[in-house]
C-alpha cells in the first residue's frame, strides 16, 4: 500500500471518533514525531560474528542477546513527562539488545491529540500504544500495523503466555480472521485493589465487631448512628457509580457493567433490570431512610468525603486500598488512634471484583515496516523474566539491591519519603507505560503497607472473588450498537436509582414501572448483543 493511500485511510479512522485514553490502571499515553526509521547507521558488516550474551541477564525465555546483528534503531511513542533517552533504562535495553530506542515522549495531557497527528498522518513510529483496540484492527487490516501472532515462532514469551497458555486471547482480542494486533500487559493487576473500608478504632471503642454479612453490616450502622447520632456512618465519593462498585456484591457485576454474564445460565444479562438489582437498591434505600447512609452520598465531592471520613463524621465507605494510610497520614498528627482498615464484602454473594490478569486494552501495536522484527523482539524481551525485572525492578547491583527480606532497595533514592513507581520513572525511566508488558511482582509496586497486605490476606484467604466474564470479540457493527446504547440505557438508569432510594414513595410500582422503561430503551437488545458474541466465543474456543 502507498505511504498516500495508507495515510488516507487512516484519517478517515480517525476522523470517524475520538481516541478514548486507555483504562485500568489509570493509563497514561505518550507520543512521538516519526523520528529516525533506518536500522540504525552501522557501518558494522552483516556477516559479523555476535557474541551471545544472554546468560548474563538471567532469564529471556529462550531469546538471544543481543536481539539484532548491528546497531538498530526504533521509535517508541511513550506517555511520560520526561526525556527517557539518556535513563539507565534506555542505555540498558541498548546494551543487552543491541538497539538504540529513540523514545517519543509527550505527557498525558498532550498524548492522544498527538497521538492523533501521528496516525493520521501515516507515518507511525515503531511502537506505540493508545488507539482504541476496534481502531487498531481497523489498521491492522490495512496492514499498517503487524498481526504479532503470525510472528510467534520468532517470539518464545509471547507464544507462551498468549498461545500456548491462554489461547482464548487470540479469539477474544484478535479480528475476526484471528489476527491479533495488540501486544497484551500480563499480570499486571493486584489481587485486591478496592473495597469496603472502616473505622477500626471506633469499632473497637465501642466494641461493635466487624461484619460479616450484610446484616451485620446494617447492624453495624445502626449501632454507630446511635452513638453517633449527628454522623452518617456510611459514605461515599463514587455518585452514581456505587451501585456499578457494589453490584459484585449482589452478583450482578463485572467489567462490562451495565451487562454482567450470569454463570448460572452461561447468559449475558442487563443488571439494572434483575431482581437482584431491586434488591441493592432497596438496602441502599434502608440505609438511606435511616439516616446511616451519607445524604449527599450522591453529590459528595472527594473533598466532602474526605473531611467526613477522616473526623466523626462518617466510619464506612468503599475505595482504593491506598486510602487506609492516605487517610491516617492525613490526620495521625491530631488523631494518632486513627485507624482505617480494609473489611469484608457486603452483599449475599459476599464477593469482590476479579481483575483480569490478561489486559489488551492498552492497545500496544508494532508498525508494518522494514524494523517490525526488531520491534517485536525487544517487546518479547521486555515480557520475559529478565525484560519484566529490568522495566519494573531495574539493574540489580546498579541501582538497586535486595534486602534480607527479598525487598528492592535504592540507594540513590534513599533520602525520599517513599520509593513508588513514579520516583523509579523520574529517576531511571522505568514504569513507563506500554514498557511494563510484565511485571515483576518483586518491584515496589507490589510492596503493601501492612494494612493493604492484610486486604490482600483477608479475600484471597476466602477466596471472595466473583467470577471473571468471558472477554467477548464484538464485531464492528456490535461496538456501534453498544456505544449507541450505552449513554442513554446508563443515564436513564442512574435517574431511576436517584429517584428509587431519594423518594420515599417509591417502590414496587415504580419498579415495575422502570422494567418497561428499560426495555424501550433497547436493556435486551443490549444483553443480546453479548449474548450473541458469546455464541461465536464458545463456537470458537
Amino acid at each position: 500500500m502507498s505511504k498516500r493511500i495508507l495515510s488516507m485511510v487512516l484519517v478517515l479512522i480517525m476522523a470517524s471518533t475520538l481516541l478514548a485514553a486507555c483504562g485500568s490502571s489509570g493509563g497514561k499515553n505518550g507520543s512521538a514525531s516519526n523520528g529516525d526509521k533506518n536500522n540504525g547507521a552501522s557501518n558494522a558488516s552483516n556477516n559479523a560474528v555476535v557474541e551471545d550474551t544472554s546468560n548474563q541477564y538471567g532469564d529471556t525465555g529462550g531469546l538471544k542477546l543481543p536481539l539484532v546483528d548491528k546497531p538498530t534503531k526504533l521509535t517508541w511513542m511513550v506517555v511520560s513527562d520526561l526525556q527517557l533517552n539518556d535513563k539507565l533504562i534506555a542505555k540498558e535495553i541498548e546494551k543487552r539488545t543491541g538497539i538504540t530506542v529513540d523514545f517519543q515522549s509527550y505527557s498525558s495531557t498532550t498524548y492522544q491529540d498527538k497521538l492523533r497527528l501521528v496516525v493520521a498522518s501515516g507515518k507511525l513510529p515503531d511502537i506505540f500504544n493508545g488507539l482504541r483496540p476496534d481502531e487498531l484492527k481497523k489498521i491492522g487490516q490495512q496492514k499498517a500495523v503487524v498481526a504479532i501472532n503470525d510472528y510467534v515462532d520468532m517470539l518464545p514469551n509471547f507464544k507462551k503466555l498468549y498461545i500456548d497458555e491462554n489461547p482464548w486471547v487470540v479469539n477474544s482480542y484478535g479480528d475476526e480472521n484471528g489476527k491479533l494486533y495488540t501486544w497484551p500487559i500480563y499480570n499486571m493487576n493486584r489481587d485486591v485493589n478496592h473495597g469496603m473500608m472502616y473505622r477500626k478504632d471506633i469499632f473497637d471503642k465501642h466494641n461493635i465487631p466487624e461484619w460479616t454479612n450484610t446484616e451485620e453490616f446494617y447492624q453495624a450502622l445502626k449501632k454507630l448512628k446511635e452513638i453517633y447520632p449527628d454522623s452518617y456512618p456510611m459514605a461515599s465519593k463514587t455518585k452514581g457509580d456505587i451501585f456499578r462498585d457494589l453490584a459484585y456484591g449482589w452478583g450482578i457485576g463485572g467489567l462490562t457493567y451495565p451487562v454482567y454474564y450470569d454463570e448460572a445460565d452461561s447468559t449475558w444479562k442487563f443488571a439494572g433490570t434483575q431482581p437482584q438489582y431491586k434488591d441493592m437498591l432497596d438496602f441502599l434505600k434502608k440505609l438511606y431512610n435511616e439516616g446511616v447512609l451519607d445524604q449527599e452520598f450522591l453529590t459528595d465531592t472527594p473533598e466532602s468525603w474526605t473531611a467526613k471520613m477522616t473526623t466523626d463524621k462518617s466510619f464506612v465507605t468503599w475505595d482504593w486500598i491506598g486510602r487506609l494510610d492516605l487517610f491516617y497520614n492525613q490526620v495521625s498528627a491530631e488523631n494518632p488512634e486513627y485507624n482505617l482498615r480494609y473489611g469484608n464484602p457486603i452483599g449475599p454473594t459476599g464477593n469482590i471484583r476479579t481483575l483480569p490478569k490478561i489486559d489488551a486494552d492498552f492497545s500496544m501495536a508494532v508498525s508494518n515496516n522494514d524494523n517490525k522484527e526488531a520491534a517485536l523482539k525487544l517487546l518479547d524481551y521486555l515480557t520475559s523474566p529478565s525484560g519484566a525485572e529490568l522495566i519494573t525492578l531495574g539493574v540489580e547491583g546498579v541501582n538497586f539491591n535486595f534486602d534480607e527480606n527479598g525487598k528492592p532497595v535504592y540507594p540513590e533514592l534513599a533520602d525520599l519519603p517513599n520509593v513508588d513507581i513514579k520516583a523509579l520513572e523520574d529517576h531511571y525511566g522505568m514504569w513507563v507505560e506500554g514498557m511494563y508488558l510484565n511485571p515483576d511482582h518483586r518491584s515496589v509496586y507490589y510492596n503493601f503497607t501492612e494494612k493493604e497486605q492484610e486486604a490482600q490476606d483477608k479475600i484471597l484467604s476466602a477466596n471472595k472473588f466473583e467470577p471473571l466474564d468471558p472477554v467477548l470479540n464484538l464485531t464492528e457493527e456490535e461496538t456501534a450498537t453498544v456505544a449507541e446504547l450505552q449513554t442513554s440505557i446508563i443515564k436513564s438508569m442512574e435517574e431511576f436509582n436517584a429517584k428509587y432510594i431519594l423518594n420515599k414513595n417509591y417502590g414496587d410500582k415504580e419498579w415495575n414501572d422502570w422494567l418497561g422503561t428499560a426495555e424501550k430503551a433497547g436493556a435486551s437488545k443490549y444483553a443480546d448483543v453479548y449474548n450473541q458474541a458469546q455464541k461465536r466465543y464458545d463456537a470458537n474456543k
